[in-house]
């Protein structure tokens, strides 16, 4: 894929005006409330993996409207002082897999709970475990369109409320120094942890990498790669249902979350990425913690790769996650770096 955004010299100062329903707060205040009604955590099981130096659970908690969420908890097996804990999400098409997946930050010392993705797990990866009950609203048949005329009954509001309530259950966990949690993911999982920090006011830190749902209004006229080509697909059959799409998106798109976060952020893009175009990467990056002119904004980084594309810095940008992770849960960090 060619470059095809904006060139790096405009995207570092790139901070477009986002849609932003009125109602925005009220609408996740509310939202958020009903779920938080329920208790959090129900099963916590230990699973054998064949990995002797971690320990893994197999987690179900209260989601959106009460529903069964499955995670995957992993620790350092013989460290019995609370840890910091990394919630990380998944990206588009997969579930949580297997629980010896994803290891990088339980061997780097940190408690891990990686969420499953409701009503996915088919596309990639191995397999989800979390069925989506509430998918019989009017909208395509793809998790970007479910619910899309309304944003009551949009997909991604059940699936961001998962992910809040994730933070939740990890506050919940044995184990756990609550005062230390951590979101993180890639892609869609990106746009999760990212929509995260701006509901989830005592995040200890923000690690997103190629956030999906930013700046929206954009990405489905530069892009119809999937995911957001299932909403140009979608609007290409539903000619006049354009107005109403684009109300429903303006309600989960990450600019508008990242404006209201406080937590130390650290950001990666690949600047040829179509599938989650780097214009809305910065974006939120550019617009992160500046909500009602914040005096002083939350430290921020981001890192761009000129040639790469969704993949990003892949191995290269997790190695500089764990070195910053480890200096902000020590100290402060700086203003933002490019």
């Amino acid at each position: 894929m060619p470059l095809f955004d904006l060139p790096l010299d405009q995207l570092r100062h790139y901070a477009p005006d986002v849609a932003e329903p009125a109602d925005f707060d009220e609408f996740w205040s509310a939202t958020l409330k009903d779920a938080a009604a329920r208790p959090v955590l129900g099963d916590v099981r230990p699973v054998q993996t064949g990995l002797p130096l971690l320990h893994t659970w197999d987690v179900t908690f209260a989601g959106f409207g009460g529903d069964p969420v499955r995670a995957w908890y992993t620790r350092p097996a013989g460290v019995d002082t609370p840890l910091p804990v990394v919630v990380e999400y998944v990206g588009y098409g997969r579930g949580r897999g297997l629980p010896h997946e994803r290891l990088t930050w339980p061997v780097a010392g940190y408690a891990h709970l990686l969420m499953d993705a409701r009503g996915q797990g088919g596309q990639y990866g191995s397999g989800g475990d979390t069925p989506d009950p509430h998918g019989s609203a009017l909208g395509g048949p793809w998790p970007a369109t479910r619910g899309i005329l309304d944003p009551r009954d949009y997909y991604y509001r059940r699936l961001i409320t998962d992910a809040v309530r994730a933070v939740d259950a990890a506050r919940a966990l044995p184990g756990v120094d609550a005062d230390r949690i951590v979101a993180t993911g890639n892609s869609q999982g990106g746009g999760l942890a990212l929509d995260v920090a701006g509901l989830v006011p005592d995040l200890a830190a923000l690690i997103t990498t190629a956030p999906l749902l930013c700046h929206l209004q954009r990405a489905i006229e530069i892009t119809d790669a999937p995911p957001y080509g299932e909403i140009v697909n979608f609007l290409a059959v539903h000619r006049e249902a354009e107005n109403a799409v684009r109300h429903t998106l303006s309600y989960v798109d990450g600019v508008n979350f990242a404006r209201r976060a406080v937590a130390p952020a650290h950001f990666g893009t690949g600047l040829r990425d179509n599938v989650c175009p780097p214009s809305g990467v910065f974006a939120a990056h550019n617009h992160y913690g500046a909500a009602n002119g914040r005096p002083q904004r939350p430290a921020r980084e981001i890192h761009a790769y000129p040639f790469n594309h969704h993949e990003g810095g892949e191995a290269y940008q997790v190695q500089r996650q764990l070195a910053w992770l480890s200096s902000v849960l020590h100290a402060d960090r700086g203003s933002a770096v490019y």
